[in-house]
């Protein structure tokens, strides 16, 4: 009986019961319910579910105690630490922009090649949040002194890291974070970018409407000009080739765009083009989340600092979305009232959900107005100058 017993008291001492029951285990409890939320909004709120999903399933997983799916208490690898490895080599950001550029129409913006410039101007948050992270530390350190100052202040490479959240595109966050070296805030930065990205239809319209008069809104745009198939060609290649002289670390990102692109649009490969819109998509970002989820472990995520990169990364797409519709007020100015300012705001990259949310404003004011394939213009621009962004960034910083 006293084997039974011994026994028996040994499997509930392994168990991951009185892991959590003990000290130790109430960041993992936090991290749980953490989980449970994110997976409630991406089933039950439908936020950005295909991405969120993974990574809150990633994070339950790799915060269920002794379960060793990352690393076990003698330091053998687990099957999240082999996931992990795509992330922290930044091969999953880079697949998936290969079939984000499979499945998107440059139409749009080569119709029209100045909202290339709402495209750029949405960039203005990420230099805003960039600035904002830079001097949080030195701000807390003089009211609050040193030890406040340790908890909350961001290197240079973090700050650009929560900066591009501004971007509104979540694999080029975790692109840069990785490639800076910044895997303690991976987590932090992935939730919020990716949370963002999905709340497009509900912060962008305030700050759209408080930039914009009623006039404005209801703007009519002329009808855009047929793009032939040989533009749409020749772009894909004539963009990558100017990217990687101009701007050498932006070729991984815009290099698989492109590609992607060309895949699409050659229409010589649509067996590789729906494989790269698709299963090859589809697998990357099963993945991908999963790698991000498995960074969210309690002692690296419950930390002040991961509450200021979630405010940060809202400052950054508020002032992206007001830089875009800026812009879009002195285009509408330059062209004499024939661009709807609110097209600047679609500059970020959540396509398409942001080239949406302009329609549905605009068709508020006057349910006639359509306007979805000219903010396409800017949205797909945004996408590039994301990358871009990014590539600056790499390039001033590693």
């Amino acid at each position: 009986m006293d084997i039974y017993v011994k026994a028996l008291s040994e499997l509930v001492a392994s168990s991951g019961f009185a892991a959590i029951l003990s000290s130790v285990g109430v960041g993992n409890v936090i991290m749980l319910v953490i989980s449970l939320a994110l997976l409630y909004l991406a089933i039950g709120k439908g936020f950005e579910p295909l991405l969120l999903v993974p990574i809150a399933f990633g994070c339950l997983l790799v915060n269920l105690p002794l379960s060793g799916i990352m690393s076990d208490v003698e330091g053998e690898v687990g099957f999240l630490r082999y996931v992990y490895f795509g992330a922290q080599h930044e091969i999953y950001p880079i697949i998936i922009f290969l079939g984000i550029g499979a499945l998107t129409d440059f139409g749009p913006l080569l119709a029209n090649p100045a909202t290339f410039l709402l495209g750029a101007a949405a960039q203005f948050g990420v230099f805003v949040a960039f600035i904002g992270a830079n001097f949080i530390g030195p701000i807390t350190l003089r009211f609050f002194g040193p030890e406040a100052a340790a908890g909350v202040a961001f290197n240079i490479k973090q700050a650009a890291s929560i900066a591009i959240i501004g971007g509104a595109d979540g694999p080029t966050s975790i692109y840069l974070t990785m490639k800076l070296g910044q895997q303690s805030i991976l987590g932090a930065i992935a939730v919020a970018a990716y949370s963002y990205m999905s709340l497009v239809p509900l912060i962008q319209p305030p700050i759209i409407k408080l930039l914009t008069t009623k006039e404005d809104r209801a703007i009519r745009m002329g009808q855009l000009r047929p793009v032939s198939k040989k533009e749409k060609i020749i772009f894909p290649i004539i963009c990558t080739i100017v990217a990687g002289l101009v701007l050498p670390a932006s070729v991984p990102l815009v290099g698989m765009l492109m590609f992607g692109n060309l895949l699409r649009e050659c229409g010589m490969t649509d067996r590789l083009s729906q494989a790269a819109q698709n299963e090859i998509l589809n697998m990357t970002t099963i993945f991908l989340g999963l790698a991000v989820g498995s960074t969210m472990e309690a002692q690296y995520f419950l930390k002040a600092q991961t509450l200021l990169i979630i405010f940060l990364g809202l400052v950054a797409f508020i002032f992206s979305t007001a830089g875009g519709v800026i812009f879009g007020q002195i285009m509408k100015v330059a062209t004499h009232g024939k661009v709807n300012p609110m097209i600047g705001s679609a500059g970020v990259s959540a396509v398409p959900m942001a080239a949406r949310v302009v329609q549905r404003v605009a068709q508020s004011e006057n349910p006639g107005n359509y306007l979805l394939m000219h903010a396409m213009g800017p949205n797909v621009a945004g996408v590039i100058g994301t990358a871009v962004a990014a590539g600056v960034m790499l390039t001033l910083l590693r």
